[in-house]
């Protein structure tokens, strides 16, 4: 009998009351998983604000002109769109950079090229607020223009907004000033100057004339300046002033009463495309014969149609839109038909008229 051990003896070895169980053993790779989730969600929260030096332009969103543009006794179509389209403008951060990589739609530029270092980014906005105000100014002109009303636009020059740090006005040009003469021609508008600088090379001399307010009072002082053309910021082998410009007040009177609403959107690549619903709402029958057409392309008041920047953007987003044809300015049409592919019909304009040529034949 001493050699038996009992029942309670066991007991008291294994240390577990009878009538108690082991606890159960759960799987430890859930809690795992989770903590990875939670580390990841909060680097992502964490590292979402960091914006990298790039910009992303992705399609932007697509537009009915007839919901821009309102013509005083003018009719707007009931069959048939004509579209303005955008591109999608945006600093990016680690992730949208890394995205833009592997995404054929999306194009990626260093930020310089798009926002020069020191120029702020209400600074651009407020120059390309006024590149689409102007664009609509001369849209009403050409259009009006183009139906045989006698018109008046008269700018008074370009007015200066600000200038870049560094660049070649810095310094020379300062905010408000009034540029009216350059190189001894008159400038009228901010795209005067523009224009003038497709003609000249990194180095000009280039003499200006301003009117400078007087501080303190109403009056202006007459100045001739003098400035030195150094490289562009977006491609070294062209000339920059440094300059971010807007129309000084022009002299507008124009026969037929026309708004365009452009709702914050900037730049001036729907100037064409404001140009034809205009002309759509004051002539019978309708220019697209019922046919969905989306276009891009600045508009120049004598009618020439200009380059813009993002067609690659633009033309997936007439394919999105379901356009019949997208009508693109003649130095952006090979980047255009590329884009297209088969998906789109790709129409090449250098003025207005080739796009009124076009219609014609829908």
């Amino acid at each position: 009998m001493d050699n038996v051990v009992t029942e309670e003896t066991t007991d008291d070895f294994a240390g577990v009351p009878p009538s108690v169980q082991p606890p159960a053993s759960y799987p430890k790779w859930p809690w795992v998983v989770a903590g990875i989730l939670i580390a990841i969600g909060v680097f992502i929260a964490v590292a979402w604000p960091i914006t990298v030096p790039y910009y992303t332009l992705s399609p932007g969103p697509v537009y009915d002109t007839s919901d821009f543009v309102t013509v005083e006794g003018g009719t707007v179509s009931d069959d048939g769109e004509l579209f303005f389209l955008t591109v999608s403008l945006k600093e990016a951060n680690i992730f949208e950079y890394a995205a833009a990589q592997i995404d054929p739609r999306v194009d990626i530029r260093e930020r310089e090229t798009v926002r020069p270092i020191g120029v702020s980014p209400e600074q651009l906005r407020r120059e390309s607020l006024a590149a689409m105000s102007q664009s609509q100014q001369d849209a009403i002109f050409v259009a009006l223009t183009q139906l045989g009303y006698e018109v008046t636009l008269i700018g008074t020059g370009a007015l200066v907004i600000d200038t870049v740090p560094d660049a070649a006005a810095d310094g020379i040009l300062l905010p408000n000033d009034v540029i009216i003469e350059m190189n001894g021609q008159v400038v009228a508008f901010r795209d005067d100057i523009i224009n003038q600088l497709g003609d000249l090379e990194i180095g000009d001399l280039v003499e200006m004339m301003i009117e400078r307010p007087d501080e303190g009072s109403e009056d202006f002082d007459d100045l001739s300046v003098e400035i030195v053309l150094g490289p562009h910021v977006d491609d070294p082998t062209k000339p920059m002033i440094g300059i971010l410009l807007d129309n000084n007040t022009p002299i507008v009177e124009f026969p037929v009463e026309v708004g365009i609403e452009s709702q914050n959107i900037g730049g001036p690549s729907a100037g064409m495309m404001f140009t034809l619903q205009i002309m759509d709402q004051l002539t019978p029958g309708e220019l697209t014969s019922g046919e969905r057409i989306a276009g891009t392309g600045t508009i120049s008041r004598d009618g020439t149609v200009g380059p813009i920047g993002g067609i690659k953007q633009k033309v997936y987003g007439a394919i999105d839109a379901g356009a019949r044809a997208v009508l693109v300015p003649a130095s952006n049409y090979d980047a255009a038909v590329i884009a297209a592919g088969d998906d789109i019909e790709v129409v090449r304009v250098e003025t207005i008229e080739d796009s009124l040529e076009f219609l014609e034949t829908l």
